[in-house]
């Protein structure tokens, strides 16, 4: 029987309705929801494209384990965690649960289950080597706000419904459909504010798919923190803050003044190429805009001081009075009594308070319990007490995502036991000693808590599974309930754990991510308070009475710093030694033999590394290729759709290029998560962007270091963007190889 089933996406953060078209257990197609009340029939190519990952012959459906040739053999689940029990204890009872790690990737973060037993395991296990891909992504947000709030999970985000001075900078909402932030239909948000006489403007080296639609200022990458500094000096110069105000409400307005007062946007011009009559005309109009925000993302998270740059967005919220009020940069509410103790108490736990552990290699801090995966290489590789020896990775394939993949790759062979849980083999599980086969998102029931406060309209929506898991795949939480079992008697926290697992179930009551998300529904927002709320919301409501989700507000709540701040003064905290250190790292560097600058770039039909398998998102001949401005091609007697080597200080790669204008000159971009190399059953990844020097396109990350003296010292994160580079057409580097050679070959003659 052929059903359609309301559920909603979970690749990125917009989370927009679906129905999934259902017969015989099997997933027909997916399309978007009309009756959802934000996305309201909207979606992306690549949430629809994911009928295919589904039901891709390509994926893994059974338990394997890796042959000494390196092939894979199908073996049974209780083989595989038998086995993988026996090793794991093995390797604890030789080196201890120091050694042991995981890593889990972007999809995790969508998957209620899979993140907190993960966390709540590799806690109790007591180990510092858990990681993710948020040292490549967003774990300075975190570290900027615990500086500031005393609240890593605090993250203001513009309230889109009501803003009428939009400043974005490096963000393309329009493709990424809002980052730390869950506001469905984004573009039709942002045209609105157009529409209602507003503006919207956008900061960034490339004429992005949004800028396209709006005010473009290009900006040279990496110089974000000297144009906010601009800004602020202006508010301050220009007697536009409010000074009184901001005294009541912070920590260092003095020693902030005095360091504004050094970046005039007349010096700072030089650097970001924005006109100093720019600077200050924004800064005039974001204070007396009554509703103003500024915004920024991926682009300023990745420069080298993109702690102290997220600061700086907050900071110019906050001066311009436009933080924590209507039309503003907003806080989301979970609505749960007592938060912000909560917050506070969990900060009390050294395994997610911030550099309440330190990596061993390069004595970086963990954030919110993961150490920084640039270093995960070296801490295989580097022996001593704590040395990685049993890896776990799921839903992550970081062979392509974090820097200097090569020396990953190499060192992954070095491990006495690596276990994958993923739905496709890939360039790092190919390594693996056992792949165990996951479920997809429409294969698991799901309310996802860690973006209830992200959303631009407060919302709710539960889901159960659409369908049932495909071949033997299981959800990553029951895995890891095994490997609990595995180790109960080895480590009393863990035992702790399972005894309470073991007596749950056998009251009938089992501890599962359900049972977790509807305790949070109910005391939560809307919620109906274990029936002292009479027709408030409990998991089962959401499921059964709002298939398509419910709004539990019509917007954002102004004053949300009162529950936010865990300092005791209830202060914003400007005046942090560690933020004020990273003042002195925010000159640009000049290396004349790479005079250009590399910027990452998100596509609409890709995410990550991980959907380049599905044919629908590959149509048209798509091609992984860099993009670089028509003169700086010419300069260098490059062509359209020519290969070229793009070399940094740290690697080099070859892709073809693509010549366009809307890119400021002295910029290539390179979109990441290419570079497949043949491993496992990719046939569309590993066929996808092909050219004369291999299939699969260019892993950019070769570009980028993975050094711990050149990553980002407060959060850890990867450099990625503004990252010096030349390019080369790979004929004139043919050419001149054989001119050398002839000229040598010559010379001996004589």
């Amino acid at each position: 029987m052929r059903e359609d089933k309301p559920t909603y996406c979970r690749i990125c953060e917009p989370l927009c309705g679906m129905i999934a078209t259902v017969e015989d257990d099997k997933l027909i197609a997916l399309r978007p929801d009309k009756e959802h009340p934000l996305s309201k029939g909207f979606a992306c190519p690549k949430g629809i494209a994911f009928t295919e990952i589904v039901n891709d012959p390509d994926r893994v459906r059974h338990p394997l384990r890796r042959r000494s040739d390196g092939g894979f053999d199908q073996i049974s689940w209780e083989t595989a965690l038998g086995e993988i029990g026996e090793r794991l204890v093995d390797v604890q009872r030789r080196h201890g649960s120091k050694s042991i790690g995981w890593y889990f990737g972007n999809p995790a973060t969508f998957s209620t289950g899979h993140t907190l037993w993960t966390g709540v395991f590799m806690s109790l296990l007591g180990t510092q080597h858990v990681y993710s891909a948020g040292s490549q992504d967003v774990n300075n947000r975190f570290v900027a706000s615990h500086f500031l709030y005393g609240n890593p999970v605090a993250a203001p985000i513009p309230d889109i419904n009501r803003v009428d001075y939009l400043l974005v900078i490096g963000a393309n909402p329009i493709v990424s459909h809002g980052s730390v932030m869950s506001s469905p239909r984004i573009r039709d948000g942002l045209r609105a504010i157009t529409k209602r006489g507003g503006t919207v403007t956008v900061l960034d080296p490339r004429h992005t798919e949004t800028a396209r639609e709006f005010d473009w200022l290009p900006i040279t990458p990496d110089t974000d923190a000297l144009f906010l500094l601009s800004l602020l000096h202006v508010m301050f110069d220009d007697g536009l803050a409010d000074e009184t105000f901001l005294r009541k409400r912070t920590r260092g307005l003095d020693e902030w003044k005095s360091i504004v007062a050094q970046y005039p946007p007349e010096e700072t011009a030089a650097h970001t190429d924005i006109p100093a009559e720019r600077v200050r005309e924004i800064a005039h109009a974001f204070v007396t805009t009554e509703r103003a925000a500024v915004y920024g993302r991926i682009g300023t998270s990745l420069g080298r001081t993109g702690t102290l740059t997220t600061a700086l967005l907050d900071m110019v919220n906050l001066v311009a009075g436009n933080l924590d009020v209507v039309g503003g940069s907003m806080f989301g509410d979970l609505g749960i009594p007592g938060q912000r103790l909560g917050v506070a108490a969990l900060q009390r736990i050294s395994s997610f308070a911030y550099a309440g552990r330190r990596s061993r290699v390069g004595d970086l801090p963990q954030v919110l319990g993961t150490a920084p995966a640039s270093v995960m290489a070296k801490e295989i590789t580097t022996g001593g007490a704590g040395q990685l020896r049993a890896l776990f990775v799921s839903a992550g394939n970081p062979v392509l995502s974090v820097p200097n993949g090569d020396e990953l790759r190499s060192a992954l062979d070095e491990l006495d036991l690596m276990v994958s849980l993923d739905i496709y083999r890939n360039e790092t599980n190919a390594h693996a000693d056992y792949i165990l086969p996951a479920t997809t998102m429409y294969e698991r029931s799901d309310f996802l808590l860690p973006f209830q406060m992200l959303f631009t309209t407060p919302f709710k929506q539960a889901t159960e599974a659409v369908i049932p898991p495909q071949g033997e795949a299981r959800e990553e939480w029951t895995v890891i309930n095994e490997l609990i079992a595995v180790l109960a008697r080895r480590n009393p926290l863990i035992g702790l754990m399972h005894a309470g697992n073991v007596v749950s179930k056998r009251l009938g009551i089992p501890t599962t991510p359900r049972r977790v998300s509807d305790l949070v529904v109910r005391i939560g927002m809307g919620g109906n308070r274990f029936g002292l709320r009479r027709g408030g919301l409990t998991y089962r409501r959401l499921v059964e009475d709002h298939p398509h989700g419910v709004v539990v507000a019509d917007n954002l709540a102004p004053g949300q710093l009162s529950k936010i701040i865990t300092f005791r003064d209830r202060k914003i905290r400007l005046d942090a030694p560690e933020l004020l250190a990273e003042l002195d790292r925010i000159q640009p560097s000049v290396l004349p033999e790479f005079p250009l600058r590399l910027i990452g770039m998100r596509e609409i039909r890709s995410e990550n590394s991980w959907q380049h398998n599905a044919p629908l998102l590959l149509r048209g001949g798509r091609k992984h290729a860099a993009r670089m401005h028509s003169r700086d091609a010419a300069e260098r007697g490059i062509a359209e759709g020519e290969l070229v080597t793009v070399a940094s200080r740290h690697g080099r790669i070859s892709l073809p290029v693509m010549l366009t204008d809307d890119i400021k000159p002295g910029v290539v971009a390179i979109p990441h998560g290419w570079g497949h190399n043949g491993s496992g059953g990719w046939t569309q990844a590993n066929a996808a962007a092909g050219n004369e020097l291999g299939s699969g396109g260019a892993n950019v990350n070769a570009l980028i270091s993975s050094d711990p003296a050149d990553l980002e010292r407060l959060a850890g994160m990867a450099n990625m963007t503004g990252v010096p580079i030349e390019v080369t057409g790979i004929k004139q580097e043919r050419s001149a190889a054989d001119q050398e050679a002839g000229g040598v070959s010559t010379a001996s003659i004589m």
